[in-house]
């Protein structure tokens, strides 16, 4: 079976967000073995099911997912430039694709308010501002508004974590305004075995929108994540309910077979 590695939300290689796309059609026992075995946070299954139409299953090395960003992203440049339709179990999206990068549009999150008990001494630094459970595309996401510097926090995982199955979110997101125009973004993915994504488009719509409630952030941002784990990634976003879309480059990294009798 053919793959490729690609990485999203990065001009180049060896920076952004690694992803598996695995080419050619994989048993399904076999899924989530070889995401295991690549141990990358997600790898990608796509089946063609017509022209310019695919389906995809998501995995990271410890689940399946619905739905997820860069995965969606990558798979779709993987596959060569035009327009995808691509159908999961959490999502049908629009992708567009050209040599160099790929945008979504994304389906409108639902918002509602929680409490910020917990998530200073989760983060491991002061400042929580206001919370949200935001829920897209079959996810949820625990977003938090915080005003303090993230590149200094602690994160404790065990307690973020226990943040995420109180809220019934897949991960935790905590954003910090820069200007109107760009967001420092970390995102903690502990109950699916990602400590933490380098970029996460799947968040990004949502943390856009709350970010642009929250403070007024202009309708088109540019989020910046993955700096602290040596994987910087540039998310750029626009966000306004009825029109959310998420893009960035994409770079190819390698590409190979993997050698298993089925």
């Amino acid at each position: 079976m053919r793959y490729r590695i690609v990485d999203v939300f990065s001009e180049r290689p060896l920076a952004g967000n690694q992803l598996c796309v695995v080419l050619d059609d994989c048993p399904e026992p076999l899924m989530q073995a070889i995401a295991r075995e690549v141990n990358l946070s997600e790898t990608t299954f796509p089946t063609r099911t017509g022209p310019g139409s695919y389906t995809n299953r998501i995995f990271t090395p410890a689940v399946e997912l619905p739905f997820a960003g860069h995965p969606s992203l990558g798979t779709a440049w993987a596959l060569g430039p035009g327009r995808w339709e691509q159908t999961t179990s959490g999502a049908v999206v629009g992708i567009e694709v050209d040599d160099r990068r790929a945008t979504m549009a994304q389906p409108d999150p639902t918002f509602a308010e929680v409490d910020t008990d917990g998530i200073d001494a989760a983060l491991g630094v002061a400042g929580t501002e206001a919370a949200a459970l935001a829920v897209a595309a079959g996810n949820g996401f625990l977003l938090a508004a915080v005003s303090g510097g993230l590149a200094d926090a602690t994160p404790d995982q065990v307690a973020i974590a226990a943040l995420c199955r109180r809220h019934e979110a897949m991960a935790f997101a905590a954003v910090r305004r820069i200007d109107d125009r760009n967001l420092h973004v970390r995102v903690f993915v502990p109950l699916a075995g990602i400590p933490e994504d380098p970029g996460t488009g799947a968040t990004a719509g949502p943390v856009s929108l709350f970010a642009r409630h929250r403070w007024g952030t202009d309708v088109d941002v540019v989020l910046h994540q993955g700096d602290e784990i040596g994987r910087p990634c540039r998310i750029e976003a626009h966000a306004e309910e009825g029109a959310i879309t998420v893009g960035g480059f994409v770079a190819s990294c390698a590409e190979g077979r993997f050698d298993i009798d089925v």
